[in-house]
């Protein structure tokens, strides 16, 4: 909106409590928004987002930072899980949907869609082990499957107190935490745990929405998953690292690919990046799970958006397109301290023929680069 353009605010201004009841004041504001847009032909633009709750606190705070720009619109992206992101922009319910569990090129045609990935970050086991220091327990991979699950059942079994000599380990049941809502995050965080454990790969196997044995609880979203587990002792969950960060979450330590006990961070991010194909060849569906590097959290992902790759008009998908190249543009300024890591140069390249892969039906070309 340009700084020229009044604001619906200084339009119709406040009216003093004394003067008029909250419904008259209500309904005169809407009698001159109304009179505003009929005379003026102005249209509010808005884009809707929905779906990954793993990123939507960036999300948040690039939103913010987009609408204080010049030209800028308000963005509004709700964490329904990337299930529902899916969905949601399929059924084009909103102008972009969130998702960590990227589509195949050929989900993508069937959809009509084109997928764009946003940044890297990091899943990350918590506990809640009142005796426990932060950041003290260390688990190896093969060790966490079991925990999730459920083959070990007591914070004191021998085998955690195994790799954690003198670390008080209290003699509490393990309380596991689950998603309720199909997720992007459990996806990536029982493809690790598959990866490292034959068994649970049988037993669970890789899915956004598994079927856990034994009692768990279950919460909705990242952020349910962090209330959850502030209200229950002995409880183990995973959550995106900004979480952590934000929430001072006692976070566990793992053993990577290189022998390595490693606490998450954004260098460890990047260093998974490095050691990829997302970084060597740009190829953005390439794994950052375990990878070999010496810094690398071993459990580390890339989240994605997902726009109509056929919009009826062009002028239509110019918003969100602005949005999200905006985003792209200033990618590593956005991204820094946010607990996520932004995608590697090599990538930059293939990203603007993403934009380009979208075809509206009237043939006229999205406005996107002017920001």
């Amino acid at each position: 909106m340009s700084s020229q353009t009044p604001t619906l605010m200084s339009l119709t201004g406040t009216t003093p409590a004394s003067s008029h009841r909250p419904g008259r004041r209500t309904a005169l504001r809407g009698l001159l928004m109304s009179a505003l847009l009929c005379l003026t032909g102005a249209v509010m633009a808005q884009v809707q987002g929905a779906g990954a709750s793993f990123p939507s606190l960036v999300y948040g705070r690039w939103a913010i930072a987009y609408e204080k720009s010049s030209g800028g619109v308000p963005i509004h992206y709700k964490a329904t899980g990337s299930g529902d992101g899916v969905k949601r922009i399929t059924a084009r319910d909103v102008q972009f949907g969130g998702s960590d569990s990227p589509l195949s090129s050929e989900e993508l045609a069937k959809r009509r869609l084109v997928q764009i990935p946003m940044l890297v970050g990091g899943i990350v086991p918590v506990v809640h082990l009142p005796s426990v220091p932060e950041g003290r327990l260390q688990l190896t991979g093969e060790v966490l499957a079991d925990l999730m699950a459920g083959q070990i059942r007591q914070w004191n079994d021998p085998r955690i107190g195994a790799l954690n000599p003198g670390l008080p380990l209290p003699a509490l049941p393990v309380r596991r935490i689950v998603r309720a809502d199909k997720s992007g995050t459990t996806e990536g965080f029982t493809r690790y745990l598959s990866d490292v454990s034959s068994s649970f790969s049988a037993g669970i196997g890789v899915n956004a929405l598994p079927k856990w044995p034994g009692d768990v609880e279950r919460a909705e979203g990242n952020d349910g998953m962090v209330k959850a587990m502030k209200t229950t002792p002995g409880s183990l969950a995973y959550v995106s690292y900004d979480r952590v960060q934000a929430e001072r979450l006692n976070a566990v330590k793992l053993r990577n690919a290189a022998g390595q006990w490693v606490a998450a961070n954004e260098a460890g991010f990047r260093a998974a990046i490095a050691d990829s194909d997302l970084s060597r060849k740009g190829d953005d569906l390439a794994s950052l799970m375990n990878r070999q590097g010496v810094a690398s959290w071993p459990i580390t992902m890339t989240s994605f958006v997902l726009i109509d790759a056929a919009p009826p008009k062009g002028e239509e998908a110019s918003p969100v397109m602005r949005f999200l190249y905006w985003c792209f543009m200033h990618g590593d300024d956005l991204t820094r301290g946010t607990g996520f890591a932004p995608l590697p140069v090599a990538l930059q390249s293939k990203l603007a023929a993403r934009f380009g892969a979208v075809k509206p039906q009237d043939g006229k070309l999205p406005m996107y680069q002017a920001m």
